[in-house]
């Protein structure tokens, strides 16, 4: 089973630029979207369709902002959508799939970049997403948690990292954070496979990061730690350019 995990920073922008081209060649048999930017019917369903997923769309309430999907050739048991709680819902930051013993969580973790008053947002739904997922496992331990977490978890995931120390995405309570989550019993399955440092899944379009490889590791693939041994491979697909982010990809 090969899942990827992709931030598109738009879905219309990224079919514009042979999103299902790509889909085609890589044929994934689940795709997780991050930040589709667009309501279910700007998304171009019948395009996903027409190579045989079936689409579950999470938009926010505003328009052009945010949201999650899964496209699935899997059929799953049951899919949820939203945390529970009101103002992280409405822009459309989960999505929860249940298919066999798994289940399946895509999230867009919020950006604390613009200031206080959204990193205290980041920093509350961080605290709701592990009270959501202890009460989840309890029910249903297998899971699978992918997604941009908007935060690089150790200073091998982030470009010159002695600059960014108090910059949202790699401060001091955000990685202490994913220390705890990851405690709880959780793998990050790049690290299984790859230890170097210079990998990276976001690049800003300023000053030329991207060529210059200036990126953040920001999009993972987690497992429940009783799954490990289900692992095959890891990786990202840091030469798929449809956003500022590049895909993520796990096989099990």
């Amino acid at each position: 089973m090969k899942l990827i995990s992709y931030n598109l920073n738009g879905i219309r922008s990224a079919l514009g630029k042979d999103l299902i081209g790509w889909l085609k060649t890589e044929q994934p048999d689940i795709l997780c979207i991050q930040e589709t930017k667009a309501q279910p019917d700007q998304t171009n369903s019948h395009l996903f369709e027409e190579l045989g997923y079936s689409c579950y769309w999470h938009s926010a309430v505003r328009r052009g902002y945010s949201g999650t999907g899964i496209v699935s050739k899997i059929r799953f048991d049951k899919v949820s959508f939203g945390i529970g709680m009101e103002k992280f819902d409405a822009e459309g930051r989960l999505i929860r799939a249940d298919f066999g013993d798994k289940t399946l969580i895509c999230s867009y973790f919020p950006s604390g970049t613009m200031g206080d008053i959204r990193q205290e947002f980041k920093m509350d739904y961080l605290h709701v997403f592990t009270r959501y997922v202890k009460i989840l496992r309890k029910e249903r331990p297998n899971l699978i948690i992918t997604g941009d977490f908007n935060i690089c978890h150790r200073a091998v995931d982030i470009n010159n990292p002695e600059k960014h120390v108090n910059v949202s995405g790699f401060l001091p309570e955000e990685r202490q954070w994913f220390d705890e989550f990851i405690d709880l019993g959780f793998v990050d399955t790049f690290r299984e496979f790859c230890k170097d440092g210079e990998r990276y899944s976001w690049w800003s379009y300023r000053s030329g990061a991207r060529p210059r490889n200036l990126g953040w590791r920001i999009d993972y693939f987690l497992v429940s730690e009783n799954m490990k041994n289900r692992l095959v491979d890891a990786d990202i697909l840091d030469t798929v350019v449809h956003s500022d982010h590049c895909p993520v990809k796990l096989i099990m």
